[in-house]
């Protein structure tokens, strides 16, 4: 570890943001503090374990900019974040959104699941979030089912389908009276707060019909329906007294992992809870703290209010988020809190030992991987693989892993020119496009390059990197006959000793499988798409908006090949149009 006791007699102790960097200049984490010179001293003068150690081992220099505020020093820490994505600073294991529901405030209105709640201007009813999915679509289906709503996203000109089976009035062509949407409506928010008598209450008199009417199935339908309300719709409700609406946090922390639940209470129900296990390097309260902002900026709609541990700071989170936050000490709310922590307690207990494991496994298989290749570092990898559908439509994938630790927000996909008609021409095209642009655009530099191959493929890789002054080592996965990986190949073609029953062996293993599923997942979307939209797919200087205009325009490939120059000139400019008439020609 490198010696920072004269750089750090020169922090100041005021509050601010500081910036850990690796041997690279990379920032590797972000943090704030009350006190910079305090926090930084905490690193490097005392005795680090676990995790924590690992973060100081990588250190190389560190910078740090003072502010006038804690609030500022976390705008700051927050801004930095976003910017640079370290790789200590957390890393939110479950990316999706939370659906919700909603009720549209059209003059026909609408109910539908949706996750994106960043649009803007949101002025619809909003009803969630559901953390489980299953249970918001199942809600929305029997609300459709029930209630005669607009089922289209736009009016047609003839009745459809819905109105003949008496789940649309007709809106397209009947002017229906306000006072009896607003009615559904009044019914619908009732039912999605929680109460379901009368929701319950009609399911019944429409099953009573049916039966009378010897309509057994729709009897049997309507019954399952109330199934579904009763096992995946009804809510635990919480002994409140009042209708309320918050989210609650509390959380615990074991041997550099925090554990995070919150309880989603909507209108005095606990509507669900989320809960998710983090690595910690730094302090906990602060890094509690940085995951709340990154969950509410991943598309959780913020609640009224959010109650909160007694050790964390409610006026500087409160700020942030623009929002009420309270400390709770005693009454319903603390036995709340209490369950909160206990169900973070015993989600950690459940999964310590694994996650424990997993991790020394993978540092084990990192350690493993230096040691082999001679190197000092070998944290961040990238690996490539192509896929095409008898020589024809190339594509190509790149996936990053750094511990090996996938970072799928920084995979990469390839439409390959429509000029390549091998393997390795294609593999060129991708390593030459990806290592251009990290030179250009000053991007990360990957530890290592893994190729999806034996001396062919790292041939074709140094060929690449040596042409742009590069220096990155390379290794390649061989396979059998079989097409399992069965032996590593460095970059002078020697075949390295790695037991197939090694940490490591097994995590290059799942690094390829990964590459391999990814690169021929997106051929196999090309290929769904149909085969002008794949065609135009894999056309010279033919994206998205282009495509879209061209198939607008010609609508069959067979229209599209016998266009001049001249008429896919009005749709795409003149040297597009060149190269696409020639494309389409050689097809």
């Amino acid at each position: 570890m490198k010696d920072f006791k004269e750089k750090l007699a020169n922090v100041p102790t005021k509050p601010g943001s500081y910036q850990m960097k690796n041997k690279d200049g990379v920032i590797i984490y972000v943090g704030k503090a009350k006190n910079l010179q305090r926090r930084l001293r905490s690193y490097f003068t005392r005795t680090v374990t676990g995790k924590t150690k690992l973060l100081v081992e990588d250190i190389d220099d560190f910078d740090y900019i003072v502010t006038s505020s804690e609030l500022e020093s976390l705008i700051l820490e927050i801004t930095l974040i976003k910017k640079y994505d370290p790789k200590y600073n957390i890393l939110l294991r479950d990316d999706k959104t939370y659906p919700y529901i909603e009720l549209t405030n059209d003059k026909y209105p609408v109910v539908r699941m949706i996750r994106n709640t960043k649009r803007k201007k949101i002025k619809n009813h909003l009803y969630g979030p559901f953390p489980n999915a299953k249970a918001a679509r199942k809600t929305v289906n029997i609300i459709n089912r029930l209630y005669p709503l607009r089922k289209c996203d736009k009016l047609g000109k003839d009745l459809c389908l819905y109105y003949h089976i008496n789940e649309c009035l007709g809106y397209c062509k009947k002017d229906i009276p306000v006072e009896q949407i607003e009615e559904i409506k009044k019914e619908i928010i009732t039912f999605l707060k929680g109460d379901s008598t009368k929701v319950v209450e009609k399911i019944n008199n429409e099953m009573e019909k049916a039966s009378e009417n010897m309509n057994y199935e729709r009897a049997i339908e309507l019954r399952e329906m109330l199934n579904d309300i009763e096992t995946t719709l009804v809510k635990q409700k919480i002994d409140l007294n009042n209708n309320e609406s918050f989210d609650l946090v509390n959380y615990h922390q074991d041997n550099n992992y925090l554990s995070i639940e919150i309880f989603f209470i909507r209108d005095g129900l606990l509507f669900g809870r989320h809960n998710e296990i983090i690595s910690t390097f730094g302090n906990v309260e602060d890094e509690l703290i940085e995951y709340l902002i990154k969950f509410y900026d991943g598309g959780v709609i913020l609640p009224k209010s959010l109650y909160i541990p007694l050790n964390i700071d409610d006026e500087l989170l409160s700020n942030y988020l623009d929002i009420k936050v309270f400390k709770p000490q005693k009454g319903k709310m603390k036995e709340l809190m209490d369950l909160a922590f206990d169900n973070a307690k015993e989600q950690l207990d459940l999964q310590e030992e694994t996650l424990q494991k997993d991790d020394e496994e993978r540092l084990k298989a990192i350690n493993e991987l230096k040691e082999l290749l001679g190197v000092d570092k070998a944290s961040r990898m990238e690996t490539f693989d192509n896929s095409h559908l008898f020589g024809t439509f190339y594509v190509g994938g790149m996936v990053v892993f750094d511990d090996f630790l996938p970072l799928k927000d920084e995979y990469r996909k390839y439409k390959i020119s429509s000029e390549v008609k091998d393997d390795l021409s294609a593999m060129r095209e991708v390593l030459y496009r990806r290592y251009y642009k990290v030179l250009m655009e000053d991007l990360i530099k990957p530890d290592l390059i893994v190729m999806d191959g034996g001396r062919t493929q790292i041939e074709v890789a140094k060929e690449v990197i040596s042409s742009l002054n590069l220096n990155i080592p390379i290794i390649g996965l061989v396979k059998d006959d079989r097409h399992r990986t069965n032996q590593i190949m460095n970059e002078n073609f020697e075949l390295l000793d790695v037991p197939k029953e090694s940490n490591l062996f097994l995590f290059l293993t799942r690094l390829q499988d990964e590459v391999h599923r990814y690169a021929i997942t997106y051929h196999r979307n090309i290929k769904a798409k149909g085969s002008l939209s794949s065609i135009l797919d894999m056309a010279p200087g033919i994206g998205e908006v282009r495509r879209k205009d061209l198939l607008r325009k010609f609508g069959s490939l067979k229209k599209l090949k016998e266009a001049s120059i001249e008429e896919l000139s009005e749709v795409v400019p003149k040297e597009i149009a060149e190269s696409l008439f020639s494309y389409l020609k050689e097809l």
